[in-house]
């Protein structure tokens, strides 16, 4: 059956299908043996070839699902051009191809989902899911409460308003620790969030995405369970497109 060719890559647990997107218009995808950089081409993964950087692409024998606690000092991406270490190096004995459910930059850490399911990743990761991420951070100093009001209701970031953001602070101090649970996870939103009023983020750590905890010490993953991958589809709706 022929399927959009990005829904195809991420299916078949190359990237997210963002990420495909993005290979088929770097010009890195061929459908038997013609190299294809339109995002609307269709093709069929059992009859045609489908190459992406110049290797067969199959489908992947099994889905894994994946819990990871990222610590600081690594990126979120498959490979890193400056040489900095991946979190794919803290996959150890994982022999499945897979890649990041969306991202947690640099100097974060926290819960992080990895999978080779790509209708999986893109429906986590997609506005319209509305999955929550809640984050616990300590910033340089307290918010007013008229700045918490306004962190809430949303700022204008690169021109455009962020949505509504939950805020709890749950440790007093002259350096405190907030709570943090968005719908939405634009790159380094909560930083640039706190910079608007003037503070500073010391420790961000992603501890729950919808209803999975963080339980692992960082550095280390575990498989989810049947019923996670079970609730994470009904709260996702997984239907097919």
């Amino acid at each position: 059956m022929e399927e959009r060719l990005q829904k195809i890559l991420s299916q078949a647990g190359i990237a997210s299908r963002r990420k495909a997107e993005e290979l088929i218009q770097a010009g890195r995808v061929s459908v038997n043996g013609a190299t294809i950089t339109e995002l609307g081409s269709k093709a069929d993964l059992e009859r045609d070839h489908i190459k992406v950087d110049s290797k067969l692409l199959r489908a992947p024998k099994r889905h894994i699902y994946i819990a990871l606690n990222k610590p600081k000092g690594c990126v979120t991406t498959v490979s890193d051009p400056e040489g900095r270490p991946t979190v794919m190096h803290l996959l150890r004995g994982v022999k499945d191809r897979v890649f990041p459910v969306g991202r947690l930059d640099y100097n974060s850490e926290g819960l992080l989902l990895m999978t080779n399911d790509g209708e999986f990743a893109h429906r986590i990761t997609a506005p319209a899911s509305h999955m929550i991420k809640t984050y616990v951070v300590k910033v340089t100093g307290p918010l007013t409460a008229e700045q918490e009001k306004e962190f809430q209701e949303g700022i204008s970031l690169h021109g455009k308003r962020t949505s509504p953001a939950q805020l709890k602070r749950i440790k007093a101090g002259t350096n405190p620790w907030y709570e943090v649970r968005l719908a939405e996870g634009r790159q380094n939103q909560i930083r640039i969030m706190f910079k608007h009023f003037g503070r500073l983020v010391e420790k961000l750590r992603r501890v729950k995405i919808g209803f999975l905890e963080l339980d692992l010490p960082p550095g280390r993953y575990r498989l989810l369970t049947p019923r996670e991958i079970e609730r994470f589809r009904k709260l996702m709706k997984m239907e097919s497109d």
